[in-house]
């Protein structure tokens, strides 16, 4: 996609696609979406995209300058996805373990996208919201800017980096995902006791817990290390974003 740049006013599209649809940002994302969760990021293209919605894939630039601006969009659409429904509930630890596996869910249910999306910046209206919804809980609960900051990074990147990896998992073909799963007894439950002792130990447990993603309990453990960390009461928290 070229660097073109169609002014708000001039975006929406006046006749309707094939499908009878009328172009918008919202249908374009949503359908590359579709179109990335079917066909992996080739499917990523002006080409096919516009073959999806119908439309000349130049209406597209109205839209988007090109692909990466795109690619922003779905990235940013996976974070609103995550925070549809969601609602404080005033305890600091309830709405930050809610966040960050409604994260970790929004990601694992759009793999393919997430292998493309999951490390980006997007500045854009979801991303923004989420940013400031979680500086405001960590804030609300009373710990001190400097340390707010630094948990809401490790907040982040803890529950991006187990969504990526658990969405890598996810993308591969289902015989290599089978083929993986069958590693921990197939390699691991015939190493000998005798030369690895904490695996045969072990090997019922590991076997078992390795089958989900280990996010759910790393999130209690940063929990715990924030409520550590938390400061006894030392005056009024600062007030909860509306």
């Amino acid at each position: 996609m070229s660097e073109r740049v169609v002014p708000e006013s001039e975006r929406r599209r006046r006749r309707p696609t094939k499908q009878g649809a009328v172009l918008s940002e919202r249908l374009i994302v949503e359908t590359a979406l579709r179109l990335v969760a079917q066909h992996g990021a080739e499917a990523l293209s002006v080409r096919r995209l516009g073959a999806a919605l119908g439309a000349d894939p130049s209406a597209i630039y109205r839209y988007f300058r090109n692909t990466d601006a795109l690619l922003l969009a779905l990235a940013d659409e996976l974070v609103g996805r995550a925070q549809e429904g969601w609602a404080p509930t005033g305890d600091w630890r309830a709405d930050l373990r809610a966040i960050g596996l409604r994260i970790h869910a929004s990601y694992r249910s759009n793999p393919q996208a997430a292998l493309l999306a999951a490390h980006r910046t997007t500045g854009r209206v979801h991303e923004t919201g989420a940013v400031e919804t979680i500086l405001g809980i960590l804030r609300s609960a009373g710990f001190p800017d400097p340390l707010v900051v630094r948990m809401y990074h490790a907040f982040v990147d803890q529950a991006l980096a187990f969504a990526a990896q658990d969405a890598a998992a996810l993308a591969l073909p289902q015989d290599a995902r089978e083929a993986d799963a069958e590693v921990w007894h197939a390699v691991y439950g015939k190493l000998s006791a005798t030369t690895h002792p904490n695996i045969a130990a072990t090997l019922p447990l590991l076997a078992a817990d390795m089958r989900d993603s280990g996010y759910p309990f790393a999130l209690e453990l940063m929990l715990d290390a924030m409520a550590a960390r938390r400061p006894a009461a030392s005056g009024p928290a600062a007030p909860r974003p509306r």
